[in-house]
């Protein structure tokens, strides 16, 4: 894996102001991404009573949604690379937009289909180009904390999305309700462009005056990071989606208490977003400090699994494997941006993604059948062994990088 002193550099002559002002815009591009992620399932019964379809028709949207978002999203970095991400962000931006629009303009089953897959495309350019445009015009001392505000504007944007939503739909309606959350899109692509967000593509690095060398972007670290996106994905999507109906049907939990728990894991997970990101600016060890978060998670998944614990032991233990989540989460986007060759951050985030959106279409999967089963325990003993691989695979990981021949002592510098 590339050293992330050899990772693509920006040229240190953007202002603190300049800098400030991209990462806001690109932070605003990822709230926008998040919160339409949960347009559709917050307005699930007013689609199925206007549809007249049951929840299995609109979970199959959501399939169509992650599939489409799995597939494109190499391309789609590909494509960030070569025409520059600020085109493609905003494009993004839009269409996600606009389908939303044209659902509540014309609502049927068939229209929700291609609103969907339009969403899921949409979807596809958020890691690819923001996390581009982040890589070349943040200052490098302050990366890891960029990546991280930058990742809470996302949790943000899901956090708050249910509550927008009931407040649309008792203001204007479903179908209204559509329409306006479909227009914050293009409204903040709008704001992107006045606000004059800079571009990253690869004819943005240069080497002594040259074109940026060409490499491939398909290494076997990048091969390895799309896994431990995977496994990452499936660690926490267990415990985000059936852990409050694995811990009422399996613990005697309440529902009040079981969403309590879960609500101090979201939320932590928050907050160790932004403290991970002052802890990724501070060591290269980035492998071992996930290994080290996930580690202690697994532990704390592992005495959840086998034991019964009173409520408040239970919601502290879930806020503080919540917590280790989310620290790890700059960490994450810090290998990334090691492991890509200069000019390529759009490919290479863009590849690695797909291991969340395999992530996304497996683990409904699993973790239902283990309910079916009726085997709730599992719901968090499978966390714990996907976090145990994920250990595994991030030491590996961080051996990679500290071991590189390509690494080099100096950073090169853009000019």
């Amino acid at each position: 894996m590339v050293d992330i002193l050899a990772a693509p550099q920006q040229a240190k002559t953007d202002s603190k102001a300049d800098s400030t002002r991209t990462l806001a815009a690109i932070s605003a591009a990822h709230w926008v991404s998040h919160f339409h992620l949960f347009v559709l399932p917050m307005l699930f019964p007013f689609l199925k009573t206007q549809l007249g379809v049951g929840y299995i028709e609109l979970g199959f949207a959501l399939t169509v949604f992650g599939v489409v978002s799995g597939l494109t999203q190499a391309p789609i970095g590909y494509l960030a690379d070569h025409i520059g991400a600020r085109k493609v962000l905003l494009i993004g931006l839009t269409v996600g937009g606009l389908a939303l629009i044209m659902l509540g303009m014309h609502l049927s089953y068939a229209s929700l289909i291609v609103c969907a897959a339009l969403l899921g495309l949409a979807n596809s350019v958020y890691h690819p180009c923001n996390y581009a445009i982040l890589s070349t015009h943040m200052d490098e001392a302050r990366m890891g904390r960029a990546f991280s505000i930058h990742t809470f504007a996302g949790f943000l944007g899901g956090a708050v999305a249910p509550a927008i939503m009931a407040a649309l739909v008792a203001w204007v309606g479903g179908l209204g309700a559509l329409v306006v959350a479909g227009a914050v899109g293009p409204a903040v692509a709008l704001a992107l462009m006045v606000a004059g967000i800079p571009d990253a593509s690869s004819a943005d690095r240069k080497e002594d005056g040259g074109a940026a060398p060409k490499q491939s972007v398909i290494t076997p670290a990048i091969i390895m990071l799309t896994f431990f996106f995977m496994l990452l994905g499936l660690s926490n999507a267990g415990i985000s989606n059936f852990g409050v109906v694995a811990l009422m049907s399996g613990y005697g939990v309440t529902f009040s208490a079981a969403n309590v728990a879960l609500t101090a894991f979201l939320g932590a997970s928050a907050a160790g977003v932004l403290a991970g990101g002052y802890l990724a600016d501070r060591t290269t060890r980035h492998g071992q400090v996930a290994a080290a978060c996930f580690g202690i998670n697994a532990v704390i998944m592992l005495v959840i699994a086998t034991t019964t614990l009173p409520t408040v032991v239970l919601t502290a233990m879930m806020g503080i494997a919540g917590f280790l989540g989310g620290v790890i989460a700059p960490s994450r986007d810090m290998l990334v941006r090691n492991a890509a060759p200069p000019g390529a951050a759009g490919r290479a985030f863009g590849i690695v993604s797909t291991g969340f959106n395999f992530s996304g279409i497996l683990s409904p999967l699993l973790f239902g059948w283990i309910m079916d089963q009726n085997m709730p325990h599992w719901v968090f003993g499978a966390s714990v062994v996907f976090m145990i691989m994920t250990v595994l695979l991030a030491l590996v990981t961080d051996r990679k990088t500290q071991g590189s021949p390509e690494g080099s002592s100096e950073a090169p510098s853009r000019t």
